[in-house]
């Protein structure tokens, strides 16, 4: 598989972050806007990177860059994984003079709704998406107001991608954990265990009865496609799509939110327990994968 490392910058004005169109490049990027960055040098620094792109695309210098966030996804079919580092920078209202490179013709400063998302390249509807979901936005309203919804903390993981799988929910009602589990699915790869995480989760929800859900994933490129920000071309996560969605039309209401891995611990220690047990149980049983 090949892996790819790059840089994206989002500069903030207020509530905004600048995209840029391109006026060339492969049609999928085509007239699409973008976040300001690129793939890293063999050998350059991920901040001098950043620093080489805002003067490249946008004729900006001497900026602070603040560290925002790191992650990474696959394209649907595996065939490359990309690694993204993402740099804020904090702008002023008209102190910053903007002068596109050859390859953009356009900017405009992004708040939802501003542009269409199906004009966007995929990577950055991706950052964007995880962005925007934090902070979270249905917390307050869960913990504060209805007591019928629940948070669904869910996970997935291969050890080999694919490989020996499982996946894995935790429920959390008013500030305590109601229900927990985890599964052994197989050989799949990742994406398809982080599925079948929240299939597990919402099967158990509806279990307990609970109508109101957020399913929070540290998966961003689950996260976007449950939300429908990122269409699935992987024929292989169609039916567990599928059933996710058959799943979802039984709640009343239920959203997915991105959140980092450091904030999934609970789910994430649920992967890890069965698929420890499971790996136990085939040495003893000598059972070869």
């Amino acid at each position: 598989m090949t892996q790819r490392i790059s840089v994206r910058i989002r500069l903030i004005q207020t509530d905004k972050t600048l995209l840029i169109r391109r006026a060339d490049g492969r049609e999928s990027i085509l007239g699409k806007y973008e976040l300001p960055g690129g793939r890293i040098k063999p050998g350059e620094q991920p901040e001098d990177a950043a620093r080489r792109f805002l003067l490249d695309q946008l004729g900006i210098k001497d900026v602070t860059l603040r560290l925002n966030d790191a992650m990474t996804y696959q394209d649907d079919d595996l065939s490359a994984q990309y690694a993204i580092i993402v740099y804020l920078v904090p702008v002023g209202k008209g102190k910053r003079i903007i002068s596109l490179g050859e390859h953009y013709d356009k900017y405009v400063w992004y708040s939802p709704g501003k542009v269409d998302q199906s004009m966007m390249t995929d990577v950055s509807r991706l950052v964007l998406g995880a962005m925007t979901a934090l902070p979270l936005e249905g917390e307050a309203e869960l913990e504060s107001g209805s007591k019928d919804g629940a948070f669904v903390y869910t996970d997935g993981g291969s050890r080999g991608n694919p490989g020996p799988s499982a996946a894995g929910y935790v429920i959390i009602k008013e500030g305590e954990i109601v229900d927990q589990g985890g599964e052994y699915i197989g050989i799949t790869t990742n994406n398809q265990a982080e599925y079948h995480g929240v299939k597990l989760g919402l099967e158990a929800a509806l279990r307990l009865g609970i109508p109101e859900v957020e399913v929070r994933v540290d998966s961003m490129l689950v996260a976007n496609q449950l939300n429908g920000v990122y269409t699935i071309k992987n024929r292989e996560l169609w039916p567990i799509n599928e059933r996710v969605q058959g799943l979802i039309r039984q709640f009343k209401r239920a959203k997915f939110t991105f959140v980092p891995r450091e904030l999934n611990q609970l789910a994430d220690g649920m992967v890890n327990r069965t698929l420890n047990t499971q790996e136990q149980y085939d040495i003893m049983n000598d059972v070869d994968h």
